[in-house]
């Protein structure tokens, strides 16, 4: 975990705190220690999973010397030092390492001890918190909540669309109960949620629809020169992931002769750009089916990448506590029944199998 520069220090932070707790000259109090608060447990699990001390305050909604002066003071309690901190990192001592899944063990349990009591609040609606990846809300997610709330009609739910590591950020400050995104999007930084499998996404190369690949064994000798032309402009991904890499690798070895001409970080606006005519992109199919059905204006090809592989990311307690759990199957069920959008046969010139599936 990154440290920020202006972060104030921790030991001279933890004497302040120390300095101005009230001073016990009760009977029975003196020599005391004090106990430790869920607040403090939340912004230690905060700062253990955030990249700086700034977006874990952030995360909080609070100011970042009071999260520093907290943390310390949970240091100063436990009398022990929960990370070390270097240059330009701060990372979990033994100490910090040995609470991190207790903490998190205390906190679901206060979460799951608060969604249960609200069951008992009559008259009050229960919202369900979402975020997730653009192609998941616009394609399968409306689908899924249209079918929950005939069950669950006093539901309503609060949906956003984020990027995986807001997702995580989100679901890590307790701002959202359910994330949906790509497994491989997130690595281990996840591992503190249940992933619950929806759906296989094939990736696919979009070109436009006046671009026909059907049978092309070499590029050079069977398109013609405009066709051969939109095929080596690539619009490729910078999402920092291994997605990045693979699609780098993928076009180097497929396309060599490529060249990139547009870079984003939306799916959407990359097909956006093949449909106008600007090249070609990798893409998985569900994202080309924003407008609810076959996408129009391109042709999509199977290619030999494995599959993005969608999950619903949610605190344990939430898999089995109502409205969340319907939602969720309901959600799997909907994968189950969808279809994918009409894909073309693999063009020969692109039939090699450059990845293993996983």
């Amino acid at each position: 975990m990154k440290a920020d520069d202006d972060a104030p220090d921790f030991d001279a932070a933890a004497h302040l705190a120390l300095a101005q707790e009230p001073q016990r000259h009760k009977a029975g109090e003196i020599g005391r220690r004090p106990d430790v608060t869920l607040h403090q447990l939340r912004i230690f699990w905060a700062v253990a999973h955030s990249e700086t001390l700034t977006r874990a305050a952030k995360q909080l909604g609070l100011a970042q010397p009071s999260l520093s002066q907290q943390l310390s003071k949970l240091e100063a309690t436990l009398g022990s030092k929960l990370f070390h901190r270097r240059s330009n990192e701060m990372v979990l001592t033994e100490e910090g390492k040995f609470l991190l899944p207790r903490a998190e063990t205390v906190l679901r349990n206060m979460q799951d001890l608060e969604e249960g009591l609200q069951r008992f609040t009559g008259g009050q609606r229960a919202t369900v918190r979402i975020a997730g990846v653009t192609s998941m809300l616009h394609v399968l997610l409306p689908h899924a909540i249209t079918r929950t709330q005939e069950d669950y009609p006093d539901v309503d739910f609060d949906i956003q669309e984020a990027a995986p590591n807001d997702i995580l950020e989100l679901l890590y400050g307790r701002r959202v109960n359910i994330g949906l995104l790509a497994s491989n999007s997130i690595a281990e930084a996840g591992v503190g949620f249940l992933q619950v499998p929806l759906l296989e996404d094939p990736y696919v190369l979009v070109v436009p629809d006046t671009v026909n690949l059907d049978g092309v064994r070499n590029p050079r000798t069977d398109l013609d020169p405009i066709a051969l032309d939109m095929l080596g402009r690539s619009i490729q991904f910078n999402f920092g992931t291994q997605h990045t890499k693979r699609v780098e690798d993928w076009y180097a070895q497929m396309l060599p002769a490529s060249r990139i001409v547009a870079q984003c970080r939306s799916f959407e606006v990359a097909i956006g750009l093949v449909r106008a005519g600007s090249g070609v992109c990798l893409a998985p199919a569900l994202s080309t089916m924003m407008g609810g059905g076959a996408p129009a204006g391109v042709r999509l090809y199977k290619i030999n990448i494995p599959p993005r592989r969608l999950i619903a990311l949610v605190p344990s307690q939430y898999r089995r506590q109502v409205p969340y759990s319907g939602l969720i199957d309901t959600l799997q069920r909907v994968c189950e029944d969808w279809e994918m959008p009409p894909m073309h046969a693999t063009p020969p010139f692109l039939e090699r199998t450059l990845f293993a599936a996983g």
